[in-house]
């Protein structure tokens, strides 16, 4: 991944003050790691969305900053990964950074997204499939010059039901990075869009639905079996073998919903 840089600034600003830091358009932070004291930093709000929407947590920064103890234009330049942004509640937005500053020489464990990519399946397209990832990210061990921002993961590879791509399978770099995940793990899987539990389930819910309605058609005791009985002409009373009935409204039965 090619190396980002962002510039900050020494902060002094502490605690509750530095809402004013932010409404100036700068955002806190700080930067640490391995041995080293924490050092706070500020940088330009807008910049640090612009670079770490292309860095995510994975790609390696040039964190550029100025110190007061430097000759004019001199700065001091540290490799960082983003280990954390904390955003408020309610704009969502960032309201501090942790930097978290690297030995270029060492490795380190971060999560990389796993990213589908390539054509469906013409099954799924059909209805008669589902594509489903069920891993969506893995730990990556490497150098922080190797890290990588994702690993695609190519759909297409996916014809029949129940195929399947595990993380062994997947397509990266094994010489520089190491996952940390078993490789008979399934990544991604194609299968059924209604599985056999699923029908069994509507079928049951049918065969309710359908004895529901049977139930209500049954005439309650001493009404006739039948709607609307035939009464002889000029008479109120039914004709010869047949029995009165009250007209019951029709009532219909809804499947329950899942």
């Amino acid at each position: 991944m090619d190396r980002l840089s962002l510039h900050a600034q020494e902060r002094i600003i502490l605690g509750k003050k530095v809402k004013n830091l932010r409404k100036s358009g700068k955002l806190p932070g700080h930067v640490f790691g391995k041995g080293l004291e924490t050092e706070h930093v500020s940088v330009d709000g807008k910049t640090f969305l612009k670079v770490f929407e292309e860095a995510g947590e994975t790609g390696l920064i040039d964190l550029k900053i100025g110190s007061g103890n430097l000759p004019a234009g001199r700065q001091e330049i540290r490799p960082v990964l983003v280990r954390g942004v904390q955003y408020d509640p309610v704009s969502d937005l960032p309201v501090h950074i942790d930097f978290y500053q690297v030995n270029l020489s060492e490795k380190v464990k971060v999560p990389v997204p796993l990213i589908l990519i390539g054509e469906q399946p013409e099954s799924v397209h059909l209805g008669e499939t589902i594509v489903l990832q069920t891993l969506n990210e893995v730990e990556v061990e490497a150098l922080p010059a190797d890290l990588i921002e994702k690993i695609e993961v190519d759909q297409g590879l996916l014809k029949e039901i129940n195929d399947a791509i595990t993380v062994g399978q997947l397509s990266y770099d094994r010489e520089k990075l190491t996952i940390s995940a078993d490789p008979e793990e399934i990544v991604v899987k194609l299968a059924p869009a209604v599985t056999e539990e699923m029908k069994k389930q509507m079928e049951e819910e049918a065969a309710a639905a359908a004895a529901a309605q049977a139930e209500a058609a049954v005439p309650a005791e001493g009404e006739a079996a039948a709607e609307g009985a035939v009464v002889a002409e000029g008479s109120g009373e039914p004709k010869e073998g047949e029995q009165a009935t009250e007209t019951v409204p029709e009532t219909k039965e809804e499947a329950p919903k899942e």
